[in-house]
Protein backbone atom coordinates (compact mmCIF):
# COMPACT_ATOMS: atom_id res chain seq x y z
CA UNK A 1 0.00 0.00 0.00
CA UNK A 2 2.79 2.44 0.85
CA UNK A 3 4.42 1.79 -2.52
CA UNK A 4 1.10 2.24 -4.34
CA UNK A 5 0.53 5.57 -2.60
CA UNK A 6 4.04 6.73 -3.51
CA UNK A 7 3.54 5.63 -7.11
CA UNK A 8 0.16 7.37 -7.42
CA UNK A 9 1.59 10.44 -5.73
CA UNK A 10 4.33 10.65 -8.38
CA UNK A 11 1.96 10.02 -11.29
CA UNK A 12 -0.55 12.61 -10.08
CA UNK A 13 2.07 15.14 -9.02
CA UNK A 14 0.67 15.20 -5.48
CA UNK A 15 2.28 15.06 -2.09
CA UNK A 16 0.82 12.33 0.12
CA UNK A 17 1.82 11.51 3.70
CA UNK A 18 0.38 8.26 4.99
CA UNK A 19 -0.56 7.92 7.67
CA UNK A 20 -0.93 11.66 8.23
CA UNK A 21 0.47 13.10 11.45
CA UNK A 22 -3.08 13.68 12.72
CA UNK A 23 -3.59 9.91 12.77
CA UNK A 24 -5.41 7.20 10.89
CA UNK A 25 -8.23 6.48 10.49
CA UNK A 26 -8.94 10.14 9.86
CA UNK A 27 -11.87 11.72 11.67
CA UNK A 28 -13.50 13.32 8.63
CA UNK A 29 -17.05 13.83 9.96
CA UNK A 30 -16.74 17.62 10.26
CA UNK A 31 -15.10 17.87 6.84
CA UNK A 32 -17.87 15.75 5.27
CA UNK A 33 -20.57 17.89 6.90
CA UNK A 34 -18.77 21.01 5.75
CA UNK A 35 -18.56 19.59 2.24
CA UNK A 36 -22.35 19.20 2.26
CA UNK A 37 -22.75 22.82 3.34
CA UNK A 38 -20.35 23.89 0.59
CA UNK A 39 -22.15 21.69 -1.94
CA UNK A 40 -25.36 23.60 -1.23
CA UNK A 41 -23.43 26.74 -2.23
CA UNK A 42 -22.03 25.18 -5.41
CA UNK A 43 -18.50 25.24 -3.97
CA UNK A 44 -17.80 21.65 -2.92
CA UNK A 45 -15.13 20.96 -5.54
CA UNK A 46 -12.74 23.73 -4.47
CA UNK A 47 -13.33 22.94 -0.81
CA UNK A 48 -12.77 19.20 -1.35
CA UNK A 49 -9.48 19.76 -3.18
CA UNK A 50 -8.31 22.11 -0.43
CA UNK A 51 -9.35 19.66 2.31
CA UNK A 52 -7.55 16.73 0.66
CA UNK A 53 -4.45 18.89 0.23
CA UNK A 54 -4.59 20.02 3.86
CA UNK A 55 -4.84 16.43 5.07
CA UNK A 56 -2.52 14.49 2.77
CA UNK A 57 0.09 17.09 1.81
CA UNK A 58 0.17 19.14 5.00
CA UNK A 59 -1.06 16.56 7.53
CA UNK A 60 -3.63 18.92 9.03
CA UNK A 61 -6.43 17.56 11.21
CA UNK A 62 -9.75 17.95 9.37
CA UNK A 63 -11.62 17.45 12.65
CA UNK A 64 -10.30 20.85 13.78
CA UNK A 65 -12.54 23.79 12.78
CA UNK A 66 -9.45 26.04 12.81
CA UNK A 67 -8.08 23.95 9.92
CA UNK A 68 -11.32 24.22 7.94
CA UNK A 69 -11.86 27.96 8.43
CA UNK A 70 -9.27 29.15 5.87
CA UNK A 71 -10.37 26.46 3.41
CA UNK A 72 -13.94 27.75 3.60
CA UNK A 73 -12.84 31.39 3.38
CA UNK A 74 -10.72 30.61 0.30
CA UNK A 75 -13.96 29.63 -1.45
CA UNK A 76 -15.46 33.04 -0.68
CA UNK A 77 -17.70 31.87 2.15
CA UNK A 78 -17.99 32.96 5.78
CA UNK A 79 -16.48 30.20 7.93
CA UNK A 80 -18.74 30.99 10.91
CA UNK A 81 -21.89 30.60 8.82
CA UNK A 82 -20.71 27.45 7.03
CA UNK A 83 -19.47 25.77 10.21
CA UNK A 84 -22.74 26.58 11.99
CA UNK A 85 -24.65 25.04 9.09
CA UNK A 86 -22.30 22.03 9.20
CA UNK A 87 -23.39 21.44 12.79
CA UNK A 88 -27.10 21.74 11.98
CA UNK A 89 -29.52 18.83 12.24
CA UNK A 90 -30.43 18.90 8.52
CA UNK A 91 -26.78 18.59 7.44
CA UNK A 92 -26.13 15.83 9.99
CA UNK A 93 -29.21 14.01 8.72
CA UNK A 94 -28.10 14.39 5.10
CA UNK A 95 -24.71 12.85 5.89
CA UNK A 96 -26.46 9.90 7.55
CA UNK A 97 -28.75 9.54 4.51
CA UNK A 98 -25.76 9.63 2.15
CA UNK A 99 -23.88 7.05 4.23
CA UNK A 100 -26.90 4.74 4.47
CA UNK A 101 -27.42 5.03 0.70
CA UNK A 102 -23.80 4.11 0.02
CA UNK A 103 -24.05 1.05 2.25
CA UNK A 104 -27.38 0.01 0.69
CA UNK A 105 -25.83 0.27 -2.79
CA UNK A 106 -22.90 -1.94 -1.76
CA UNK A 107 -20.29 0.76 -1.25
CA UNK A 108 -17.58 -0.01 1.25
CA UNK A 109 -14.91 2.67 1.23
CA UNK A 110 -13.46 5.73 -0.38
CA UNK A 111 -13.44 6.48 -3.14
CA UNK A 112 -16.58 4.64 -4.22
CA UNK A 113 -18.01 6.04 -7.44
CA UNK A 114 -21.31 5.18 -9.08
CA UNK A 115 -22.23 5.77 -12.69
CA UNK A 116 -25.99 5.46 -12.75
CA UNK A 117 -27.86 3.57 -10.06
CA UNK A 118 -25.72 0.43 -9.77
CA UNK A 119 -22.53 0.63 -11.83
CA UNK A 120 -20.05 0.82 -8.92
CA UNK A 121 -16.30 1.46 -9.02
CA UNK A 122 -13.94 1.45 -6.05
CA UNK A 123 -10.51 3.04 -5.96
CA UNK A 124 -8.71 5.79 -7.80
CA UNK A 125 -7.16 3.21 -10.12
CA UNK A 126 -10.66 2.67 -11.55
CA UNK A 127 -10.96 6.26 -12.84
CA UNK A 128 -10.25 5.24 -16.48
CA UNK A 129 -13.12 2.74 -16.15
CA UNK A 130 -15.36 5.45 -14.69
CA UNK A 131 -14.47 7.75 -17.58
CA UNK A 132 -15.32 5.00 -20.09
CA UNK A 133 -18.65 4.35 -18.35
CA UNK A 134 -19.50 8.04 -18.39
CA UNK A 135 -18.67 8.24 -22.09
CA UNK A 136 -20.89 5.20 -22.76
CA UNK A 137 -23.70 6.79 -20.78
CA UNK A 138 -23.34 10.04 -22.74
CA UNK A 139 -23.34 8.21 -26.09
CA UNK A 140 -26.37 6.11 -25.10
CA UNK A 141 -28.36 9.16 -23.97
Amino acid sequence: MAKDLADWSRVAGLEIHFPPACGHPVNAVLAMRTALAMQARGKVEGFAFAAFDALWAHERDLADPAVLRPLIAAQGEDPDIVLAESASDPVKAQLRINTDELIARGGFGSPTIFVGPDDMYFGNDRLPLVEAALLRTTVEA
